[in-house]
């Protein structure tokens, strides 16, 4: 009997010095996680532009994968990760910096150097999460919608880590677009596209928080319908704003906001939008890009469809 409790003694020692071994471990997961590479990323977790980003400079594609930031360049690919889902990113228009906001309870708008992959500025001022994010033009201001829940409009002097300008919005947000002039800046969603305006004499005032200044676009038959994605226009359409409605229309604001005109797209869901000085590009839920004219919102074309997963391209010899 005296062996047999010897041996129960030994076993529950052993026992409770391994479990403190485990639970030492447990909490240091980094030095696991620091023998781990992360190679390929299959799919992405992108819902429209505001979580895809590419640098024209450069051809870098950067985009969210749950909780990892991930960057392609042909054959080059690295990531960085986060403790919290990234729902929207962007490029700075010089592409040295990378912007990314987060969901989850406090959420942060980050700031990252491309080149060092080391984070910059941790902007906190939204309490559920980060819908979208851009840079302006110029570089120096930052635009981040919250969530519904959120509803706020933040507009950062990234650089001094202030919000200059705020305000609220009640709709939900899917997007956001800066003019050329950095003068001001355009966001669509449900039942909602508003124009809001800087006033560069009041946001160049350091830790002086002003009212950002909103004005509803007229959308008059349209009211009912949800923006998916917003462009201000470029070159000789710059006071043109283009947005494109879930249902597949694309639509036109001129510079007074009005809805000026309007097309159909032929498509079951319209997602996303890219505008350029001389064409429009619309991105479809089921893979298809029709490309119109910025002047008048004419048909151009049809992208041909990528091909599928394991054709060997060098072995077609015509388009389908």
């Amino acid at each position: 009997m005296a062996a047999e409790g010897t041996i129960r003694s030994r076993l529950r020692s052993l026992l409770r010095s391994n479990s403190i071994k485990l639970k030492k471990r447990a909490r240091h997961p980094e030095q696991l996680a620091s023998k781990v590479t992360l190679e390929k990323v299959l799919g992405i977790t992108a819902a429209g532009n505001r979580a895809l980003s590419c640098d024209p400079k450069t051809g870098l594609l950067a985009y969210p994968a749950g909780s990892g930031l991930a960057f392609h360049k042909l054959l080059h690919f690295f990531s960085l990760f986060f403790r919290k889902a990234i729902t929207t990113l962007a490029f700075s228009p010089d592409g040295k910096y990378v912007v990314t906001g987060e969901s989850g309870h406090m959420p942060a708008v980050r700031v990252w150097e491309v080149t060092e992959r080391a984070q910059i500025a941790e902007l906190q001022e939204h309490k559920y999460g980060v819908a979208c994010v851009t840079f302006s033009p110029n570089g120096k201001y930052i635009v981040s919608v919250g969530y519904q829940h959120d509803m706020m409009v933040c507009v950062w002097n990234w650089k001094k880590n202030v919000v200059v300008a705020a305000n609220k919005v009640s709709s939900k947000v899917c997007a956001v677009s800066f003019s050329a002039d950095s003068s001001y800046f355009v966001t669509a969603g449900n039942r909602h596209v508003k124009f809001w305006y800087l006033d560069h004499n009041k946001t160049n005032k350091v830790n002086a928080t002003v009212p950002l200044l909103g004005r509803s676009g007229l959308l008059g038959e349209l009211r009912t319908n949800c923006f998916s994605d917003v462009a201000c226009g470029r070159g000789k359409r710059s006071a043109s704003t283009f947005c494109i409605t879930s249902s597949g229309l694309l639509c036109e604001f001129n510079e007074r906001r009005l809805l000026d005109k309007w097309v159909e797209l032929r498509t079951s869901q319209a997602t996303c939008l890219c505008v350029s000085e001389e064409l429009i590009f619309c991105g479809c839920s089921d893979g298809t890009v029709r490309a119109f004219s910025p002047f008048n919102l004419e048909f151009l074309c049809t992208l041909p469809r990528p091909h599928a997963l394991g054709t060997d391209v060098c072995a077609m010899t015509k388009a389908r």
